[in-house]
């Protein structure tokens, strides 16, 4: 029976190693190298060793993070020979071109709350290469008699300097077991694959993938169908600031928490519902004081897959004062705004974003997609000049093809505008190629 079982499993194996022909990295499973055993081996310990090898693949089989800019599965992974502990390296490289008309998002990415809204002779066209999305990543696995499985994963690409430095960055840093996640990852509030797929590395503007310093738990339920999780993450507060209220250090972490369902076979379609609470303090220099403020929001996400060749992506977010939680307005100072009239007056912002997104896939090796995305802030009495930024447009199709299993090419257009308060408006055309390989 053991034989047959294992027989099996090589089967399994090996039907995935022939879809290679036809899938893209994502889909199939990596070569396993146990450390410490012999190739000349006797037919029950080689029995052994695919049962190990099995092992080794299932536990990054179903560890393995799908969604908005996760890597593919590994192409090895090394395993003692009780597959106790294991160990994957990989990543891949992006290459990506781009080209501005009428108009130009002044950053590597296409972001809209970066569109210059007064064209003149240097901001009408552009041209950009890039490859400091390059990813590597390692990822290692502990088989524990006590805490069970343990997850150890740091990745790092090349974005961590001024354009064009090609600095390292860490991206992720955690250790994950027993449902807690500890360590840098992505924040809780981003729900991964709620988003479409594109060669523009930010993204629709209206998401919100970022990263936080966390410790988060996360359970399932009633067969994976329901999850939930809560996280204490660090803050990171944009606001702007005035001779009355300075900048201060945080005290209390953000806490966003999210309840999914999912459902098909594979768990692959699902809807959410997140929120995220934060406390902001401030300096009031008038009246020699601390002042905290509270930011709120919410979020509703998900995926659905309509037909094998059809699948939808969706977020909507509303709150106050949750510039780090929508991608076009993180870092733009937002979160706290003072009166114009009255400079000893501060205030939150309302602010919310919606995207929709569908991919079709025409073929095992091919699909395109295409979405639209919007971000809003909205005016509250005099807290807003009038060059403040009011609303930003994203809107994009694209086409990707798998060359081989590890390498794909992708091209894309993207239109963007934002506009400011006084209703001024600029906008910007892009055309993107990519060439990405997994190794």
């Amino acid at each position: 029976m053991k034989h047959f079982r294992l027989s099996m499993a090589a089967l399994l194996v090996a039907s995935a190693a022939t879809a290679q022909t036809i899938q893209p990295a994502e889909k199939y499973a990596p070569t396993v190298y146990l450390i410490g055993v012999e190739e000349s081996v006797a037919v029950d310990d080689a029995c052994d060793k695919l049962e190990l090898m099995s092992d080794a693949t299932q536990d990054y089989h179903e560890t393995h993070r799908h969604g908005f800019q996760q890597t593919a599965k590994p192409m090895f992974i090394f395993a003692t020979r009780d597959n106790r502990y294991s160990l994957a390296l990989g990543g891949f490289i992006a290459l990506r071109a781009s080209y501005d008309f009428n108009g130009i998002s002044d950053n590597l990415d296409f972001i809209p709350y970066n569109i210059p809204l007064t064209a003149d002779y240097n901001n009408r066209q552009q041209l950009l290469m890039d490859a400091s999305t390059s990813r590597l990543y390692f990822k290692g696995i502990a088989n524990s008699n006590t805490l069970g499985r343990v997850v150890i994963y740091m990745d790092a690409d090349f974005r961590g300097g001024a354009t064009n430095s090609y600095t390292p960055r860490v991206r992720s840093a955690y250790v994950s077991m027993l449902g807690f996640t500890l360590g840098r990852d992505v924040t809780t509030f981003c729900d991964l694959n709620a988003a479409p797929t594109t060669i523009d590395f930010q993204g629709p503007n209206a998401y919100n993938f970022n990263f936080a310093t966390m410790i988060r738990y996360e359970y399932s339920m009633v067969d994976n169908h329901l999850k939930m999780g809560v996280a204490a993450e660090m803050p990171n507060v944009s606001a702007t600031y005035n001779d009355s209220f300075l900048a201060m250090r945080q005290r209390i972490p953000d806490i966003p928490i999210y309840f999914q369902y999912a459902w098909d076979e594979d768990r692959s379609s699902h809807l959410r519902a997140s929120a995220v609470f934060r406390n902001m303090y401030v300096r009031n220099a008038v009246q020699q004081s601390d002042e905290r403020f509270f930011g709120w929001g919410v979020q509703f996400s998900g995926t659905i897959k309509a037909v094998d060749w059809l699948r939808f992506y969706m977020n909507g977010v509303y709150g106050k004062g949750i510039t780090p939680y929508i991608q076009d307005l993180t870092g733009s100072g937002l979160d706290m705004v003072p009166n114009v009239t009255n400079g000893e007056e501060i205030e939150l912002l309302p602010m919310w974003g919606w995207q929709a997104a569908a991919q079709i896939n025409i073929s095992p090796r091919a699909f395109f997609s295409g979405g639209y995305s919007m971000v809003d802030v909205e005016r509250k009495d005099n807290f807003a000049t009038n060059t403040m930024y009011s609303q930003g447009r994203y809107i994009f199709g694209n086409v990707f093809y798998s060359l081989t299993p590890r390498c794909m090419v992708g091209a894309e257009y993207l239109y963007g505008s934002r506009k400011n308060m006084d209703g001024v408006k600029g906008t910007a055309n892009r055309i993107n190629v990519q060439l990405m390989y997994h190794f």
